[in-house]
């Protein structure tokens, strides 16, 4: 593609911070880098047409970790390490909160239920007598007992007798949520293109060079932003992990409110424009389901059907009207890689597909390891 001398003067010279990916984490990165140097000129890439990935593909969930994702958690992690986990989900929906409006986002607090099936009752009455014991561990961050048992208002089918609610989760629209952080971007004088998509860069003296399917440019520092699909440009410790969702046409009376978890995280949905978004099953497949290639599999869809026929929405009239899959980034610990790759370079990848918590925090301190270099 041979661009013209308007082009590049235009959109591609001068450029101090390139940000690779336009999802929450290199939208705030950007509006950060804005906030400390008002005259540089930033430039974020995004190779979709829409951010792609996971910003505007997830279910919209302002969660903490389900109790038994907590009690997983603790196996592998140090307490200390959980609660700081923790503390940076809560910190992040904070600052997503203050930075957009709760009206912007369309944030509710109508609590966070997991259910445990019958065939689960092991985990279930392990994680009802954890209850106690993980809310005092979680007591600095929330400041209160974050976990109560309830009674199965909603009347899900197959499932044992109560809930264990987290009463500080909730939910968001997050296309409206990245659109709003959009906005705010374009309101900063921050340079977006879509349908770019970065195929390598390199580290030059006193630059980096950065080759895209378009053309090629220079940039002073490089920021990655792109989470699941980050393998393909470095080499850190990243596994993309594909999420399938389905979203029921409108219901009728849809009594159904809050954000749900079930399997331990696999699988969880909640209520939206009276519809019911449901997602998960990448435990049935985890090798066909660690690619970053878009799509649905039937497998993982009739399983999701099967849940809302059996346990969701028993002895009620529904019907699917969209599909559709976001990639995830993951790894062999919950913690994000938030690293200076080299003098010029810097990522900010691997949310264990805590993006809507943690993305704002992440996002920032990407940005942060510049200020500090």
């Amino acid at each position: 593609m041979n661009l013209s001398y308007w082009e590049y003067k235009t959109w591609l010279s001068n450029i101090d911070f390139t940000i690779i990916g336009s999802g929450i984490v290199g939208l705030n990165c950007a509006l950060k880098l804005r906030e400390k140097y008002p005259e540089a000129g930033i430039l974020i890439l995004e190779k979709g047409i829409l951010p792609q990935g996971a910003s505007t593909k997830n279910a919209g969930f302002a969660c903490f970790g389900s109790i038994s994702e907590i009690l997983a958690d603790l196996k592998s992690h140090t307490p200390e390490e959980v609660v700081s986990l923790v503390q940076k989900r809560y910190n992040g929906i904070q600052a997503l909160r203050e930075k957009l409006s709760d009206t912007k986002i369309g944030y509710q607090q109508l609590g966070g239920h997991e259910l445990f099936l019958e065939k689960d009752k092991e985990l279930y009455y392990s994680s009802l007598s954890k209850i106690e014991e993980v809310n005092t561990l979680l007591f600095p961050v929330f400041k209160e007992n974050a976990f109560e048992e309830n009674k199965n208002i909603f009347s899900f089918l197959n499932i044992k007798e109560k809930y264990i609610t987290h009463k500080f989760e909730g939910q968001i629209n997050t296309g409206a949520m990245m659109q709003a952080l959009l906005k705010k971007v374009v309101q900063n004088n921050i340079t977006i293109l879509n349908g770019i998509n970065v195929q390598d860069f390199q580290e030059m003296q006193g630059r980096v060079e950065v080759k895209t399917d378009k053309f090629q440019f220079n940039t002073q520092q490089l920021f990655i932003a792109t989470n699941g699909f980050a393998a393909n440009l470095i080499t850190e410790k990243i596994k993309p992990a594909r999420a399938q969702v389905v979203l029921t046409k409108p219901i009728k009376n849809l009594h159904i409110k809050g954000t749900f978890h079930l399997e331990e995280g696999y699988y969880y949905f909640r209520n939206i424009d009276n519809r019911i978004l449901l997602g998960g099953g990448r435990n049935l497949d985890f090798k066909k389901e660690q690619t970053t290639e878009f799509g649905v599999t039937s497998l993982i869809q009739q399983k999701l059907e099967q849940l809302l026929k059996e346990i969701i929405l028993p002895n009620k009239e529904f019907s699917i009207e969209h599909n559709w899959s976001g990639i995830m980034g993951v790894g062999e610990t919950k913690k994000p890689i938030l690293k200076r790759i080299s003098s010029r370079v810097f990522c900010g990848v691997r949310l264990g597909g805590m993006g809507v918590a943690i993305g704002t925090v992440i996002g920032e301190e990407l940005a942060g390891l510049y200020l500090i270099s």
